[in-house]
C-alpha cells in the first residue's frame, strides 16, 4: 500500500482526493492545510482521519510514501526539502518554484534521496495532447513552422474580483498567469518540440489597484495577470504564447500546431482536436476521449480528470520500485523554471534572453 499525504486543502478537494480513489494500491491518510477547517472539509467526505494545520506535524506523524504538494508556490521548496529527507517520493504542483535556483535545489535533494519526483504537469497524460506529441514525433505534421497559444479569461479583470491578501496576485508568493498557466504550456512546447534556444516576453501587471469587495480596502497586486512571449525552439520553430487574466471575458485556451505538411487545432471550449493536411479543404476531428473522463466522483475537465493518470503512473512507479515512464520530473520542472526565470528577465531587458540548459540535467 502507498501511503499518501497531501499538503494543501484547495487542489486536494477539486482534483486529488477524487483522483486517489481510482489508483490501485494507494491510501490517503493525512491531509494539512495551513486552516485547520479547511482541511477537515477536504478530508471527512474521503473518511481521512489525520488531518492537520501544521505540514511538519504531518511529515513527523506519518511514514509516508508520497507528498503531494499543492500550495502557494513559495511554500513549494521547503516542504519539497522536507518530504524528501523524510523518505517521500514529492509531486509538486507548478510552478516548481520561485525559481531556477530553488527547482535546482529540488531536484538535488530528490536525487541525494533517491526518491521519485514529478512535477503536476497533467496535460502530459491528456489524451489529446499526447496525440498531438505522438503526430509530431512521427513526422505526420512535417516540419513544425510555428505554434500558437492563447489563454484568455477575465478572472483577474474586476479590480473588486480578487480578495485583499490572494496569493495568486502576490508575486511574493509566486502568483501570477507566468507561473500558474505560463508553466504548463512552457513544458507542453518542451514535450512537444524539444528544448527552446532563448524567448523574448513580458509578464505584465495590467490592473494593480484592486479593492477587497468584502471589506472596502484598496490593496496592489504585484503578480502578472497578463504575460506573453515567444520561445525560438532549438529546432528552428517559433513558438508563441499569449495569456491573459484581465479580459472582459473568458475566450478559453486555444492552440494551434503549423507544420509544412498538416495543421492541428484544439480547443478547451470543446475538447476536440482536428487534423488538416496540406490540400485539404477541411480538417478532420481526431479527438481522443479520455478513459477516465466518465470515472465516478471526478470533477469535470482536463485538469480534474488528466490528474488521476499522472497519480496512476506515479503511485504506480512507487509501488514497482521503477523510473517514472511518463510525466514531467523535476529536471522538466527546473528547465521549465528557467524559462520562466528568462521572460522575467526579458521583461526587464526589454530584448531575447537566450537558454542553456547544459546543467540542468
Amino acid at each position: 500500500m502507498t501511503k499518501v499525504g497531501i499538503i494543501g486543502a484547495s487542489f486536494a478537494r477539486d482534483a486529488y482526493l477524487p483522483a486517489f480513489a481510482h489508483v490501485p494500491g494507494a491510501e490517503v491518510v493525512a491531509l494539512a492545510s495551513g486552516r485547520l477547517e479547511s482541511a477537515k472539509a477536504a478530508a471527512a467526505p474521503y473518511k481521512i482521519a489525520n488531518v492537520y494545520d501544521d505540514w511538519q506535524a504531518m511529515l513527523r506523524a506519518h511514514d509516508l510514501d508520497l507528498v503531494c504538494i499543492a500550495t502557494p508556490t513559495v511554500l513549494h521548496k521547503p516542504m519539497a526539502l522536507a518530504a524528501l529527507g523524510s523518505g517521500a517520493a514529492v509531486l509538486c504542483e507548478k510552478p516548481t518554484a520561485m525559481n531556477a535556483t530553488e527547482a535546482r535545489e529540488m531536484l538535488q535533494a530528490a536525487r541525494t534521496a533517491k526518491r521519485l519526483h514529478m512535477v503536476d504537469h497533467e496535460l502530459r497524460f491528456n489524451p489529446n495532447r499526447v496525440r498531438v506529441a505522438e503526430l509530431i514525433a512521427a513526422g505526420e505534421l512535417g516540419e513544425i513552422r510555428h505554434v500558437n497559444i492563447a489563454n484568455i479569461g477575465a478572472s483577474w479583470s474586476d479590480p473588486a474580483g480578487r480578495p485583499k491578501g490572494d496569493w495568486w496576485s502576490d508575486a511574493s508568493q509566486g502568483g501570477g498567469r507566468l507561473g500558474a498557466n505560463g508553466s504548463h504550456q512552457v513544458d507542453m512546447l518542451r514535450w512537444w518540440l524539444g528544448e527552446p534556444a532563448s524567448v523574448v516576453g513580458q509578464a505584465l501587471t495590467m490592473v494593480p489597484d484592486r479593492v477587497d469587495a468584502k471589506t472596502g480596502e484598496n490593496w496592489t497586486a504585484t503578480a502578472d495577470d497578463m504575460t506573453h512571449f515567444t520561445l525560438q525552439m532549438q529546432s528552428g520553430a517559433i513558438a508563441q504564447v499569449f495569456m491573459s487574466g484581465v479580459a472582459a471575458t473568458n475566450m478559453g485556451n486555444n492552440t494551434q500546431v503549423f507544420g509544412s505538411k498538416a495543421t492541428l487545432t484544439l480547443s478547451n471550449a470543446d475538447e476536440r482536436l482536428w487534423l488538416q493536411r496540406a490540400g485539404e479543404q477541411s480538417a478532420t476531428e481526431i479527438t481522443v476521449p479520455d478513459p477516465n473522463a466518465d470515472l465516478p466522483g471526478l470533477n469535470k475537465g482536463i485538469w480534474n480528470v488528466s490528474v488521476t493518470a499522472a497519480l496512476q503512473e506515479l503511485c504506480g512507479a512507487i509501488a514497482e520500485n521503477r523510473d517514472l515512464q511518463r510525466g514531467a520530473t523535476f529536471v522538466d520542472g527546473l528547465r521549465n523554471q528557467m524559462v520562466l526565470d528568462a521572460v522575467i528577465a526579458s521583461t526587464k531587458s526589454r530584448k531575447w534572453e537566450d537558454l542553456d540548459f547544459s546543467e540542468a540535467v
